[in-house]
């Protein structure tokens, strides 16, 4: 038989006689994670001024490249300019990179040098302007002189710190009153607020930049920091640059290449590469080929892991 008792739907649309239902929990939809930080960790000296600063150094150089057009016969001349001769010594094995023929330095002057071509019973083989040298190591004669000293000087660097600040202000009565979800609304902002500030941290460490003048600040001019992309100056890409795979897209290619130009460089290895939501997906998009399981398998992952 049909229902004819009391149902739902005959207190009407405003439903007066129900009692809310409101989940007691609170989900925060806004990305408040800060993955950057979070693989840096705490630093191990903390910044105790406005401007912060520490030292860096660096190894001589091992490379060079050659700086001259003018061969007369470019795989038997002994002659050729560099861009930087101050790099080399007499006794020094270099070799042109991709290239098997190695050099003997027998004189350096200025930035021209004398070398024996097809040293230790390599052939000799074409020079070219622009081409990269190696310097392999010097050999140095057994009760000979030694050397003229040489090394590097440290260089000062600093950035300014930033001040980040948030305001929360909540009213007695709001504090008083019974609230779904929580049960301090003035912990509650400051806990929403400080989520905000690390995520603003996070992006201004990674993309913020210093005023061109007063960078200390004043009460006119805001003291900002200088984000990582701003401290680049060495190990920068663009497409179009010499040797760098073209197109526009991330790919493989182009994270291989730069990969190895880094250890060149400084013959570290990367374990960490920072990207947005988009590149990740490119990067993830590497392994999709070789990606493989069982039958038996209820799940895969196809992904790169973050830290």
């Amino acid at each position: 038989m049909a229902f004819t008792g009391k149902a739902t739907y005959s207190a009407g649309t405003t439903l007066p006689e129900l009692a809310e239902d409101v989940s007691d929990l609170i989900g925060i939809v806004s990305p408040y994670e800060t993955p950057l930080l979070d693989a840096l960790g705490d630093p191990m000296r903390e910044a105790t001024s406005t401007h912060h600063e520490w030292l860096e150094d660096e190894l001589l150089p091992n490379k060079d490249a050659i700086n001259d057009s003018t061969y007369t016969n470019p795989t038997s001349d002994t002659d050729f300019v560099v861009d930087h001769g101050s790099r080399f010594r007499v006794g020094d094995q270099i070799q042109v990179e991709g290239s098997e023929e190695l050099m003997l330095v027998t004189a350096v002057n200025s930035n021209t040098l004398t070398v024996i071509r097809g040293y230790a019973g390599t052939t000799a083989e074409a020079l070219a302007d622009n081409k990269v040298i190696n310097i392999l190591g010097n050999a140095a004669l057994e009760g000979g002189d030694k050397p003229s000293d040489r090394f590097t000087t440290r260089t000062r660097r600093g950035n300014y710190t930033q001040i980040f600040t948030a305001t929360v202000e909540v009213s007695g009565t709001d504090i008083a009153a019974s609230q779904l979800g929580l049960s301090d609304e003035m912990d509650y902002q400051k806990q929403e607020r400080l989520r905000e500030l690390l995520r603003d941290l996070e992006n201004t460490v990674i993309n913020g930049g210093q005023p061109t003048s007063s960078p200390e600040g004043s009460s006119s001019v805001r003291r900002s920091m200088k984000g990582i992309i701003k401290h680049l100056a060495t190990n920068v890409f663009h497409t179009g640059d010499s040797g760098f795979p073209t197109g526009n897209d991330l790919d493989e290619a182009k994270i291989n290449y730069v990969l190895r130009k880094i250890w060149e460089s400084s013959n570290s290895n990367v374990d960490l590469i920072v990207v947005g939501g988009f590149q990740k997906r490119k990067i993830n998009d590497f392994c999709a080929d070789s990606r493989s399981y069982a039958a038996g398998d209820t799940g895969i992952t196809g992904y790169i892991v973050p830290p």
